[in-house]
């Protein structure tokens, strides 16, 4: 971002005055629909998707369980959660730089990274071509070293989901440390071929953030609707949170496939599908359980 910043004409001034003048300052538009990436339509996804990271993501809630104290826990969940203001907007900054640094060097940008579809590609072609080699292979490290944190903690969740619901579940109830380390090795592997699988598939995606946001949203809407009901729910019991899983899971399906299939445009935006998910699973459950139910807890694994 210095470097970037520095790079410009005039500083950070000139930095200043090229973002404003193209609106990269802006928050999205305040309007009240629903079709496009508003303000409100953004702000209500990331209240739903964070409080289903810092709920019930296995990345997040493993490091709950590594803590030496629930009070340990607390501080985590908040040190997060401050953190991602600041964080995100240091990453929105050097977007921003990297927009402001090629509006003044349009020379140094080849033609064939003009094209939208191209835009993931513009920040890697920067690093190799424009930094400082040090700088570079500093940053490179760097991206590796936090990738492999990245996956390593995605892979170990996913394998010890696949070993504690299933494998032990369902095949061996008292399978012994050996043959554990086992199932978790190739649960691991497999993991590790199907997301490399996934990675290549989303090469020509235009914005890999994007789609990372809505199939995240998408794959996973229906587990926070889940946990929202075994917490909020005295009545709730395993049949009713059934049905409401299935009502809401359905739900997503119904505004996601067309829109995965054919780029079908709508008037709810992807990002809006988890939310509407979730509190559909929330409001079916709820519903169910005082109709239908007795008093009880939702069992969740």
């Amino acid at each position: 971002a210095v470097y970037m910043v520095a790079s410009v004409p005039d500083g950070l001034g000139g930095f200043a005055q090229v973002s404003i003048d193209h609106n990269k300052f802006s928050l999205g538009s305040f309007g009240f629909g629903f079709s496009e990436a508003t303000f409100w339509v953004v702000l209500i996804y990331s209240f739903v998707i964070n409080l289903q990271n810092f709920g019930v993501d296995q990345n997040y809630v493993q490091r709950y369980i590594a803590s030496k104290s629930d009070r340990e826990a607390r501080k985590s969940v908040w040190l997060g959660g401050l953190l991602y203001i600041p964080v995100s907007a240091l990453f929105f900054f050097i977007g921003t730089a990297l927009f402001a640094y090629y509006y003044n060097f349009p020379e140094s940008l080849p033609d064939s990274y003009l094209d939208p579809g191209s835009a993931d590609k513009v920040f890697p072609y920067f690093i190799v071509t424009e930094l400082p080699s040090g700088i570079t292979g500093l940053l490179i490290a760097a991206v590796f070293a936090a990738a492999m944190s990245t996956v390593s903690t995605s892979l170990n969740s996913s394998a010890t989901i696949m070993l504690n619901d299933y494998y032990q579940r369902f095949f061996n109830r008292n399978a012994n440390e050996r043959e554990s380390m086992k199932v978790l090795h190739y649960a691991t592997v497999c993991w590790g071929a199907l997301g490399t699988i996934i990675a290549i598939a989303m090469i020509r995606v235009q914005s890999a953030l994007d789609a990372w946001w809505i199939l995240a949203g998408i794959f996973s809407g229906g587990m926070l609707g889940l946990f929202l009901l075994g917490v909020i729910s005295r009545a709730a019991r395993n049949a009713h949170a059934i049905i409401a899983a299935v009502a809401g899971v359905s739900l997503i399906l119904w505004f996601s496939l067309p829109k995965l299939i054919a780029s079908h445009e709508s008037s709810i935006h992807s990002y809006l599908i988890p939310v509407i998910g979730t509190f559909a699973i929330l409001f079916v459950g709820i519903s169910a359980s005082l109709l239908f139910g007795k008093k009880g807890k939702v069992e969740l694994h």
